[in-house]
């Protein structure tokens, strides 16, 4: 095992969270395969280096395995469905600790542009003329907690209410308990009909005050808001850099996780100390 020395690496106790959640070795089921040359947890600790980093995959350190054997791990994962799984796990892991449900039933919707890097395809990029940014576009879901319940991709020229229906059709299939989305106005109209009509949806759009000026906390909104926030703590989400659209939804994820494992490891090695014995009076 390589020495830890990178902010990103993975603790003892968030390695125990991950390593359960991990698919079998292909040698270590019925139909074989070659034994892997490199430990997942040198495979985990070098995706998150690239999330967190924001460098090149061929820029690796030399102390991580090859980045095309990392690079494949994270599009066979993501291509298995294994990352999304992951982070709904330590979603639900984090809402029981909470002393909610492991599954939310009320979401907050939003999105974010940001700008692509020259490796972004024409195909999969545009123009956000009200945002004046031309890239992709990330609309988010979360719980009323702000933990990602699902993120999806478009280019930036998409309208959010184009994009909702998709999302929510996912959103409905991943998440058949949830029953009210909290939203901007980008989302009233004729969406809040048909999320009605065929996905049994409640759309609950949250307006800005007509009279408001500057910035404004607004109900709800505020807790998506800050999940975007969350993922730009690392770098490599700055800026949209992957060729393919999945790509980026896998390492915004993988974004989510690592603050989902901190989350819970921090929880884990807190000691709860017990309390002094009052004085006799």
């Amino acid at each position: 095992m390589r020495q830890r020395r990178y902010p990103s690496d993975t603790t003892n106790a968030e390695w125990a969270l991950l390593e359960p959640l991990l698919p079998e070795p292909a040698c270590e089921t019925s139909r074989g395969g070659r034994p892997e040359k490199h430990f997942r947890r040198e495979i985990v600790d070098a995706i998150r280096y690239v999330v967190d980093t924001g460098c090149k995959w061929r820029a690796l350190p030399a102390d991580f395995p090859p980045w095309r054997t990392v690079w494949g791990f994270m599009a066979r994962w993501a291509a298995a469905g294994v990352i999304g799984q992951i982070r709904d796990h330590l979603a639900g892991r984090i809402r029981r600790a909470m002393g909610k449900g492991p599954r939310a039933v009320a979401t907050v919707i939003d999105s974010q542009s940001v700008k692509a890097a020259e490796t972004v395809s024409k195909a999969t990029r545009g123009y956000d003329a009200g945002k004046k940014i031309n890239g992709r576009k990330r609309h988010m879901v979360v719980d009323t907690r702000g933990l990602p319940l699902m993120v999806m991709v478009t280019p930036a020229d998409l309208h959010d209410a184009s994009a909702a229906k998709e999302v929510l059709f996912r959103l409905r299939l991943m998440h058949p308990e949830i029953t009210i989305v909290w939203a901007d106005s980008a989302y009233a109209g004729k969406l809040v009909d048909w999320a009605k009509q065929h996905l049994n949806l409640t759309i609950k759009p949250v307006s800005r005050p007509k009279d408001a000026s500057g910035f404004v906390i607004l109900p709800r909104r505020w807790v998506v808001e800050r999940s975007l926030a969350w993922m730009m703590h690392a770098r490599r989400h700055a800026r949209d850099y992957e060729r393919l659209i999945q790509h980026s939804e896998t390492l915004i994820t993988w974004a989510a996780i690592t603050l989902m494992t901190r989350r819970l490891a921090r929880k884990a090695a807190t000691p709860s100390w017990p309390r002094k014995p009052a004085p006799a009076s």
